[in-house]
């Protein structure tokens, strides 16, 4: 706890000052009154952040934070969970869809297991950082997920991460890997949202109606069997969460606090995201969100952090993909500040 503790002291609210500087430049750059719209907006964003009128975007990582839920038994998914070990392997090895947006966005993969409930191969878990909390969570819709002291451990094992990185990480993307997880996420959204279950629940990796509504009724069951607490992030996160998803909010409150900038993804990401605004509201401001997911409950999550997203593409793959999408947005808005003149240095009439 001490580890999250101090985090927590640490993270403050965007720079004002940096801020208000990177407004004033904008509004002198040659062009058109906030001509470049929402980039105009993020590049402000990230002087916020970074406290300065030079965000540093060029180093860049996505995190993916793999671990298997106890729900999956239930029958929520597409697929067994047999494929979360699968895909890590498929990461590790450079074949998955978020390798080949990585490298389109220039930024590394990084594979953490949270909990995995398959052992990995020797020469995937070699190359793959190990904060195992446990062989994946209990079953949400008999019981809590986890002790408090896990959902504890979990989030700290995020900030490790997030330390780990940062000393050679300016931008970081958060993603996941995980069968059954949109279940968790969903039952974390629809609590700290107040939505109802069904309109918060989506179709996740890809199931008919049948399954889609046996999936809200786990939900609805988690909910009434564990009744956690909304005003309690911890206990959210125990109660209904899962290892990955507590490692994904220790990352984002890890950058927090080191005035760094993280990309949200999708859904789960962003359920994460709404664990560490429970803990420390001030971390939103860290906070990008990369797009909008076609799961429903992406959207009542970003309405609760008060996100808009950059990008609407129909994804719903997770892994980080968006987030990797969204990376040469957020360089094009810290190139904005930094390499176009204003109407003085220009010698530019103004109009």
């Amino acid at each position: 706890m001490q580890l999250l503790s101090e985090t927590l002291r640490q993270i403050t609210g965007p720079d004002v000052t940096a801020r208000q500087a990177a407004h004033e430049r904008l509004e002198q750059l040659t062009m058109p009154h906030w001509a470049l719209g929402r980039l105009m907006d993020l590049a402000e964003d990230l002087a916020g952040i970074t406290g300065g009128i030079r965000p540093a975007v060029e180093r860049r990582a996505i995190v993916v934070m793999a671990g298997d839920h106890g729900v999956a038994e239930a029958g929520v998914s597409q697929y067994p969970r047999e494929v979360t070990v699968q895909m890590v392997a498929n990461f590790v090895r450079g074949g998955a869809g978020i390798n080949a947006l990585a490298r389109a966005g220039r930024a590394r993969v990084v594979v953490v297991d949270m909990g995995i409930a398959s052992p990995l191969p020797a020469d995937v878990a070699s190359a793959v950082i190990s904060e195992r909390i446990g062989p994946g969570t209990a079953n949400i819709a008999s019981g809590p997920a986890m002790s408090r002291e896990d959902a504890i451990r979990s989030i700290e094992a995020g900030i490790r991460v997030a330390r780990r990185l940062a000393p050679d990480t300016d931008l970081l993307g958060v993603g996941e890997m995980g069968i059954g997880n949109t279940t968790p996420s969903s039952a974390i959204v629809a609590t700290l949202s107040g939505c109802g279950v069904e309109e918060v629940t989506g179709r996740g990796s890809g199931i008919d109606e049948a399954r889609w509504r046996l999936k809200v009724a786990t939900i609805a069951k988690a909910l009434e069997v564990n009744r956690p607490n909304p005003n309690d992030g911890l206990d959210i996160l125990a109660r209904v969460g899962g290892f990955e998803i507590g490692g994904i909010a220790g990352l984002i409150l890890g950058f927090a606090a080191l005035r760094k900038p993280v990309l949200l993804d999708g859904f789960i990401t962003t359920a994460a995201a709404l664990i560490a605004q429970s803990l420390a509201p001030e971390s939103t401001g860290c906070m990008i969100a990369a797009h909008s997911s076609v799961e429903p409950g992406h959207r009542a999550a970003l309405n609760k952090l008060n996100k808009r997203a950059l990008l609407d593409l129909g994804l719903r793959l997770g892994e980080g993909t968006g987030a990797a999408l969204a990376m040469n947005l957020v360089e094009a808005s810290a190139r904005l500040l930094t390499e176009v003149a204003t109407f003085s240095e220009a010698n530019v009439s103004q109009a």
